[in-house]
């Protein structure tokens, strides 16, 4: 089971896409015991983009005490679940008509870069510091 994909997938079934950390991980635990349909089925998507990571992206956006789909999560996802074309009887084309008409595939936007990692890893130590702060004063 592709956990990113699978987040996505959940978050985009709840109302305004914010789902809080409990029912994550209850329906989490639903899929992961679902069987391998699912696993497949999310295997097959993660496939159509490869380097998925849902938070450097800004696909999902962590807000109090859940996390919350993007509309830029929702593109991606739209364009994971999305169907190629049924095929169409072939007709042999003349050599002008295939000079004339290169189309090139639809491919998904690309997706920003992570941020800076040693700035990222300062702000997370940052934010662990400030949290044990907070529950060593709440202890006392």
């Amino acid at each position: 089971m592709n956990f990113q994909v699978t987040v996505l997938k959940i978050l985009v079934s709840y109302p305004d896409g914010f789902a809080v950390m409990e029912d994550l991980k209850r329906d989490m635990a639903i899929l992961a015991t679902s069987g391998r349909d699912w696993a497949d089925r999310t295997r097959r998507l993660a496939a159509r983009v490869p380097d998925l990571d849902i938070f450097s992206h800004g696909l999902v956006e962590r807000t109090s005490g859940g996390w919350r789909i993007t509309s830029r999560g929702r593109e991606v996802l739209d364009f994971m679940e999305a169907r190629t074309a049924a095929p169409q009887p072939i007709k042999a084309p003349l050599v002008e008509e295939t000079t004339a008409a290169i189309v090139t595939p639809t491919q998904v936007p690309p997706l920003p870069q992570p941020a800076d990692r040693a700035k990222r890893r300062r702000e997370r130590r940052e934010r662990r510091r400030e949290a044990r702060e907070r529950a060593r004063a709440n202890a006392s």
